[in-house]
């Protein structure tokens, strides 16, 4: 069942002006609940600005969004309870937090949603072990902390409001490998403990490639393709041509392809083509 889906959506920057842009054009998709979505695009392709609208941070210029299948705008007083339910978290979230302690910067998203304090200690301390963070920390100020710490901090204060879809805008920004590396295994480990919906962006194809049941390509304000993983990487050399870049193992595998070595799925994780050579080897191949 689709908890989120578009309905021909269509936004326009500034529209009637001479500095008029289409940024989504006519997106029509469906996410359904429990899915793990990765969507990708170069700048300015339309991913940012279409995730605005599944919360309603941005109101389509025409089309809709629906919701548990209701359309989020269809009574405009109940767009603050959408916002609890789709959690959005933004990129570099850290240069958003201003709260004096961990504790109170995780629990504020808790207490704007009016739950009692035994609740929203609870939920701070579940999350904070979800995400990685040892309890001794709560009491600390988040300015204290490593960088990467404090993307995770300012991931769990949305984490911590449950939200039935979570969306996180290129989570990984900026962070070095064991960063990037910490912050998706939280964010697996979220998802496979709760099983709700997770939609993130990235301009990486190996990091998406790595987590995603689903692939969302946007170019030019419009959907490329919306697909299972493998098969987004069967059109791997069509996506190369619009200019975005498939992980390394994929390169490697259609060079193998061209040279007359047949494999059944496309390669897209490192694991996946240690799996399948092994099996080619033992075959004596």
């Amino acid at each position: 069942m689709a908890i989120l889906k578009t309905e021909e959506l269509t936004y326009i920057y500034s529209e009637g002006s001479p500095f008029e842009k289409t940024a989504v054009d006519h997106v029509s998709i469906e996410i359904d609940e429990g899915e793990m979505v990765g969507i990708i695009g170069h700048t300015g392709s339309g991913k940012s600005t279409l995730i605005q609208h599944f919360n309603g941070l941005l109101k389509a210029t025409s089309g809709k969004v629906l919701l548990d299948g209701v359309d989020i705008w269809a009574d405009k007083t109940k767009i603050r309870d959408v916002r609890f339910k789709v959690g959005l978290v933004f990129q570099y979230p850290e240069y958003q937090i201003f709260e004096e302690t961990v504790y109170k910067d995780i629990a504020f998203g808790c207490k704007n949603m009016g739950l009692d304090d035994t609740e929203i200690k609870r939920r701070v301390l579940e999350t904070a072990s979800d995400i990685g963070l040892p309890e001794e920390l709560l009491k600390r100020s988040p300015f204290e902390l490593s960088g990467g710490q404090k993307r995770r901090v300012a991931i769990a204060g949305v984490m911590a409001m449950k939200p039935e879809v979570l969306i996180l805008d290129e989570p990984s920004a900026g962070l070095d490998p064991a960063g990037r590396d910490k912050i998706f295994e939280c964010i697996k480990n979220y998802h496979g403990k709760y099983k709700n919906t997770v939609l993130i962006v990235s301009h990486s194809m190996e990091d998406t490639a790595s987590f995603a049941d689903k692939i969302l390509v946007m170019n030019k304000a419009k959907v490329f393709c919306y697909d299972d993983t493998v098969n987004v990487f069967e059109r791997a050399e069509e996506i190369t041509q619009i200019g975005l870049d498939v992980p390394q193992i994929t390169k490697v595998f259609i060079e193998l392809k061209k040279r007359g070595l047949d494999f059944e799925k496309e390669v897209y994780t490192v694991d996946y083509a240690k799996e399948l050579l092994l099996k080619y080897l033992k075959k004596g191949k």
